[in-house]
């Protein structure tokens, strides 16, 4: 009872007086029921303390990110690090989600936030081996891009001493620059509470950070052209991304020129593959629906391929998605209109790129710049078949001087007559070599007649090999001879005029006409040269081009050089189905095989040398301005053509009125000649 009675009086309990002089500052009213709890017991239960801190008196305050100080942020990085090394994530996750976390997001962090962990990872940028991959991956996809200049000027830090320390990571640091430098959505350059960026600014950015790497690592060269190559957008991709990325990869070998050969030749190989695409598609739809794709692409606003980096995403003119609305038909035909459209684009680009190389450089700049241009098209353009517009890129270019048209043309004749290269590339120079020379407006009346005395010597030495075991027709055995002629015939077509004798030339006095006739005269051996492999054994009329062909009979016969019509009777009996094929040893020799369902075909066409020549009519509505003034279009003859000349002139003068609406070329004597694209 005593020891109750004194419990029950604090003012005389002398452990209460004792813990009052050595803690005065805790002094507080208890309950009866805490008489039995000692001091120490007091001060030291957690429970006790918990209810000290969160007394409705006491203000309570929990200190955020913000307010760490950078060296708390350090320690707290490193150890997240080491603790995720022994499986312990749970610190490591919180930091991941610092930069995993949109900016738009209400719990987003801060860009001051955000720099700070960026620091603390530069201080343990050695600590971030291949285990941590997860962490920096997601630092590499954050939004750092469109945040402001320190900012940005703290993560290429980071990057470069991330990719020094750790090369693992380099060539996923370079594929994150390329990204950023196709078409970014606009939400990159609007993050909340800070300055806008476009467009144009992010990817001047993302080339700064790429121009540093590149100078702080001069091996990564060869890692970002593999980069940039898988980078490349899809052919099925946006206009807007192709433009954007064919742009910067431009800018991007003006600071990494051991790139230029690389990079350019990367981009007509995806060109032609579009190019070749189109033309497919076109094919494959109704002649006339394809016709009319490419001409009715209304003319783009010239000031489009400047702007497309800062435009909205939702302004953009096309438009990727399916139509429902519209049939498989519409939906096919406004894939291809898109599809021309990014063509078009992006050769005005080049044409853009190449012309300071050539307009009023000096001769050994425009060299380099045309061997650069020679080289994609010995090795991309030329064995491509049906590539249609990008091989303008050389014709516009070899144009812009006596010296590279020569070049040129010296680099189709060395192609076509090397018998180290397979036939069909032999066909395609042959072919590329008769359309220039037959299309370049400038291509001066020597090299026209050069090349015709040429391809007529190789004729000539061709002929008297073949012949002798010549039993008729065969395109299979004699491509090569084939394909000489159809090409002479072709420039005869176009640059007959050229080959005329002037008054002032030097020719044989049996050769000039008398006085009252209208004949013309001829330079010394071309009437020879087109008699002797017309009428040759092997026939070349049955296997050429029908339209070349007709064309050429219906020129020569007007002007009186030869007469072939009664040639084209006799062959319209001949079947080449007797003559081709394949040839046994033995008493069989020179005996045609079997006749199959293919060859007794009534249709020849696949017997016969393909129409196709290279610099055929350009139809492009925004490049095409680049090629005018060097293609020569068809003239017609004078007393044979009249009537087509006059209508063709008084269309032209129409499509003038409605502002050229459409630039479609008129007949080259015969529609299908004209129409051979």
């Amino acid at each position: 009872m005593s020891s109750l009675t004194r419990a029950a009086a604090p003012s005389r309990d002398p452990i209460l007086i004792k813990s009052l002089t050595r803690r005065p500052t805790l002094v507080r009213k208890r309950d009866d029921a805490d008489t039995n709890l000692d001091d120490a017991t007091i001060l030291s239960s957690p429970t006790k303390r918990a209810k000290v801190a969160f007394d409705s008196e006491v203000e309570v305050r929990v200190m955020g990110d913000w307010e760490k100080a950078p060296e708390l942020i350090r320690e707290e990085v490193r150890r997240a690090v080491e603790r995720h090394a022994v499986g312990d994530d749970s610190t490591y996750d919180r930091v991941k989600e610092i930069y995993s976390t949109r900016a738009k997001d209400t719990d987003a962090p801060t860009s001051t936030i955000i720099r700070k962990y960026t620091s603390a990872l530069l201080s343990s940028v050695s600590m971030l081996n291949r285990s941590c991959a997860g962490l920096v991956h997601t630092v590499l996809k954050s939004e750092w891009l469109g945040r402001d200049e320190a900012f940005v000027a703290l993560h290429v830090r980071f990057l470069g001493n991330l990719v020094s320390a750790q090369g693992i990571f380099l060539n996923d640091v370079l594929r994150m620059l390329l990204d950023n430098m196709t078409s970014v959505p606009p939400s990159s350059g609007r993050l909340p509470n800070e300055l806008p960026v476009s467009r144009t600014q992010i990817h001047n950015r993302a080339h700064s950070a790429t121009k540093y790497l590149l100078h702080l690592i001069p091996s990564a060269s060869s890692i970002l052209s593999s980069v940039i190559s898988k980078t490349f957008p899809h052919s099925s991709d946006s206009q807007r991304a192709h433009i954007i990325y064919v742009k910067n990869l431009l800018k991007l070998i003006v600071y990494a020129p051991e790139l230029r050969l690389e990079v350019l030749a990367l981009i007509t190989e995806r060109l032609v593959k579009i190019d070749v695409q189109v033309q497919v598609d076109l094919e494959d739809l109704a002649e006339d629906v394809g016709d009319g794709l490419v001409q009715g692409i209304p003319q783009l606003r010239s000031d489009f391929s400047e702007d497309i980096d800062d435009a909205d995403e939702d302004s953009d003119h096309e438009s990727d998605t399916s139509d429902e609305s519209l049939d498989p038909d519409g939906q096919r035909a406004k894939d291809i209109t898109n599809n021309v459209e990014k063509l078009d684009l992006i050769l005005d680009v080049l044409f853009s790129y190449y012309n300071p190389f050539f307009l009023g450089a000096s001769i050994s700049v425009r060299e380099a710049a045309l061997d650069v241009l020679l080289s994609q098209f010995a090795t991309i353009i030329l064995p491509t078949f049906r590539s249609r517009h990008t091989q303008f890129l050389l014709f516009h270019f070899a144009q812009t001087s006596p010296a590279l048209i020569d070049n040129f043309v010296g680099a189709c004749v060395h192609i076509a007559f090397d018998k180290g290269r397979s036939a069909i590339i032999r066909q395609s120079a042959a072919a590329y070599l008769a359309s220039f020379v037959a299309r370049g407006i400038h291509v001066p009346s020597q090299i026209v007649r050069d090349v015709f005395d040429y391809i007529g010597s190789s004729l000539d030495d061709l002929r008297s090999d073949y012949e002798l075991a010549c039993r008729g027709p065969d395109l299979r055995r004699y491509s090569s001879y084939y394909s000489l002629v159809q090409a002479l015939l072709y420039i005869f077509c176009f640059r007959w005029r050229d080959l005329e004798a002037g008054p002032e030339e030097d020719v044989d006095e049996e050769d000039l006409p008398a006085v009252d006739e209208q004949e013309h005269t001829w330079i010394p051996g071309v009437k020879e040269t087109l008699a002797q492999n017309v009428f040759s054994r092997l026939n070349p009329l049955k296997v050429c081009s029908p339209a070349i062909v007709t064309e050429f009979a219906r020129i020569t016969n007007h002007l009186g050089i030869i007469y072939v019509f009664h040639l084209l009777e006799t062959n319209k009996r001949l079947r080449l189905s007797q003559f081709g094929g394949s040839y046994r040893d033995g008493s069989a020799y020179n005996q045609p095989e079997r006749e199959t369902a293919l060859s007794a075909r009534k249709d020849e066409s696949y017997q016969q040398l393909d129409e196709y020549f290279p610099f055929d009519p350009y139809h492009l509505p925004r490049s095409k301005r680049w090629i005018e003034g060097d293609y020569k279009e068809w003239k017609g003859i004078p007393g044979l053509d009249d009537d087509k000349v006059v209508e063709s002139e008084s269309e032209s003068e129409s499509e003038d009125d409605d502002d050229d609406e459409s630039d479609v070329e008129e007949g080259v004597g015969s529609d299908e000649l004209s129409s051979s694209s």
